[in-house]
């Protein structure tokens, strides 16, 4: 509604007398001439200031209009005023009676503009007063949404600086030669294309799939949102594997469906790796321009879960709030390890793409911060408080919770083309305590390692923990004392540890966590600890050994994996985990994970290709097996970085 802001100039507010002049009416008649002749020439004085008035009212045309939404504020230019001063001037004065004309035109022009006015401001009041309650509702929410728009156009996102392609060797093709090989490596192709069906046909748009129930699916890791999930993760493998139409399809819906500005709240770890490590990977691959923007998006949403006390980020943030906090579960409101730990390849190909060096400097303070502080017996505790900068309970493990904090030191190093010794140092030493607390030989002969907890080892492995063997052998070449070959040695023996896991279950499968206790080795003892849910770990390990050593045993416990997963994995609505691997018939959890897309069929398809595929002096993989180049920067200082690189 629009209020008349110059109301007291057009005529309508009457003057009155002060209470005391109206306080005698039954004596007019006795008033003297003197008394009258006042109140005469008061009455003459208001009126010639009330038409003075007008003379001395600026153009309205020359008016600046301010929208405050409720009122309009009309504030005359300077200028304006200084004009209409001399014209009221010359009229005073007597000059010219063309001009006298003209300006009395003028007012009464403007003064039947102002009546216009405010007449129409009063029918629009009437119309909001005969408006319901919903309708005002509605209008006020159209009008915000109007705003939210516009604003939205103006602070768009500004284009990213250029910034010269590492080289990118390897990026299609893999062909492995001998036809057997190629001939499993096109059925795991397949295997991708009825997962990736199945999820377009009954899941497109949703985080996961349920195979099963033939519908689309979510975990809280991602809030309540629909960010497809499968999409972003699975894109990479798309394009290796050749499924350029199906890469397309999901280009398109990123391009036009994508949106960060949600009202969800994320796990700050998992859209990191999936979200941001598929779309940066994507980007590289195919040179597609949408996915460093939507990376650079996102990424600007995960920075408020640094706005803690000691800069180690909570777990979770509401993407559209910027407000974090830590899982109830986790010991006292701590951070995770795996988790804040698992930023840094990630975050430095973002400061490298934007110039922003935001991104570098919080993963370099995580670290800097973690290297001041105190750690039992040389090892990690799981969990840090983000308030205090204090360990939670002491609980170390390689497994869930710890793991990737470990494999990024060492892919830090490996990523910047080996001159991070910081990141190489800090892996050896990490590695040394592990080895002398953690990992033990069985009485079986089977290598494992074990969990550290309160002083105590725990002798159980769980799968996420298989993916050290392939670790080990990354990490081989670079090792302190010409250790190359002991941990070269310690992968393989990890891996067969892992490949016993599945060998003594029913379906070939592993469990989620083992034993090496009471005479049962390498077996779940737990039937919480018996199901198999699409995991990668086992598989990424026979890659990197395969890559490493080309022992042919390796594609054999992969073809095997391979065979088991089609036979009691595969259903008509794509794959689903088990819930045993014990029983010969087992029931189905009816969720087709996203890392099943990401990881366990690249890393399987990348077994049965050639080295040539992503070769490892080029790339590296991030957590989720999203490939990253190595930066060659040679002797370019990464934005926000102390030393040169």
């Amino acid at each position: 509604m629009t209020t008349p802001a110059l109301l007291p100039l057009s005529g309508r507010r009457i003057p009155t007398l002060s209470p005391g002049a109206a306080s005698f009416p039954h004596h007019r008649a006795t008033l003297r001439l003197s008394e009258k002749f006042i109140l005469l020439l008061i009455l003459s004085a208001f009126i010639t200031l009330c038409f003075g008035a007008f003379f001395f009212l600026p153009d309205n045309s020359k008016h600046k209009r301010f929208d405050f939404g409720l009122e309009d504020v009309l504030i005359p230019h300077i200028e304006s005023e200084k004009e209409a001063r001399h014209s009221s001037r010359q009229v005073i004065h007597g000059v010219g009676g063309h001009d006298e004309h003209r300006h009395r035109e003028e007012e009464e022009s403007l003064r039947d503009k102002i009546r216009a006015d405010h007449e129409r401001a009063l029918q629009e009041a009437k119309e909001k007063l005969r408006k319901s309650k919903e309708e005002l509702k509605a209008e006020i929410q159209t009008e915000k949404t109007k705003v939210a728009e516009d604003l939205k156009k103006k602070d768009g996102p500004k284009p990213l600086p250029p910034v010269s392609m590492p080289k990118l060797v390897g990026v299609n093709n893999g062909d492995p030669g001998d036809p057997d090989t190629k001939e499993k490596r096109d059925k795991i192709r397949e295997m991708m294309k009825h997962a990736w069906d199945s999820y377009r046909q009954y899941g497109w748009g949703h985080n996961e799939l349920k195979p099963i129930a033939k519908k689309g699916h979510s975990t809280n890791i991602f809030g309540n949102s629909q960010m497809g999930a499968t999409i972003v993760d699975a894109l990479d493998t798309l394009y290796i594997m050749g499924l350029h139409d199906e890469f397309k399809d999901g280009q398109e819906w990123i391009e036009q469906n994508l949106d960060f500005s949600v009202n969800a709240e994320v796990s700050v770890f998992e859209v990191n790796i999936r979200f941001i490590g598929g779309l940066l990977a994507a980007y590289y691959l195919s040179g597609q321009e949408v996915f460093k923007v939507k990376a650079v998006q996102l990424a600007e949403k995960l920075l408020p879960a640094f706005n803690t006390p000691t800069g180690i980020p909570w777990a979770m943030v509401n993407l559209k709030s910027g407000v974090g906090r830590n899982w109830g579960w986790a010991s006292a409101g701590s951070s995770i390890l795996a988790e804040f730990g698992t930023l840094h390849m990630e975050f430095v190909h973002l400061t490298y793409q934007t110039g922003n060096p935001a991104y570098y400097q919080k993963v370099m303070h995580i670290r800097k911060l973690l290297a001041k502080m105190d750690r039992p017996n040389g090892l990690y505790p799981n969990y840090l408080n983000p308030r205090t900068g204090r360990w939670g309970q002491h609980h170390t493990s390689v497994g869930g919770l710890g793991d990737s904090f470990y494999e990024y030191l060492l892919k830090a190093w490996l990523m910047s083309d080996k001159t991070d010794s910081e990141a190489r140092k800090t892996y050896d030493d990490a590695i040394e305590a592990i080895e002398r607390h953690l990992i033990r030989k069985s009485n079986g002969g089977l290598t494992f390692i074990g969990e550290w907890k309160n002083g105590h080892l725990e002798r159980k492995m769980g799968h996420l923990t298989c993916f050290a063997g392939g670790m080990f052998a990354l990490g081989a070449d670079g090792s302190p004392d010409d250790k190359a070959g002991h941990y070269l040695q310690l992968g393989a023996e990890i891996a067969h540890t892992c490949h016993e896991s599945y060998d003594r279950t029913v379906l070939k499968l592993g469990p989620e966590a083992f034993k090496f206790d009471s005479g049962l080795e390498a077996v779940a003892v737990r039937q919480n600890e018996k199901y198999y849910i699409l995991r990668p770990e086992v598989i990424e390990t026979y890659w990197y050994m395969w890559r490493f050593t080309h022992d042919p045993k390796y594609r054999q416990w992969g073809w095997e994996a391979v065979q088991a997963i089609d036979k009691y994995c595969r259903v008509s609505g794509g794959f689903s985990g088990v819930k045993d691997v014990y029983s010969s018939n087992p029931t189905y959890d009816d969720v087709q994970q996203s890392f099943f897309l990401a990881e366990t069929l690249k890393y399987l398809y990348l077994l049965f290709s050639s080295d040539e595929l992503l070769p490892l002096e080029n790339w590296v993989f991030n957590t989720e097996a999203h490939p990253l180049p190595v930066l060659h920067l040679g002797n370019i200082t990464l934005p926000g970085s102390e030393t040169q690189r």
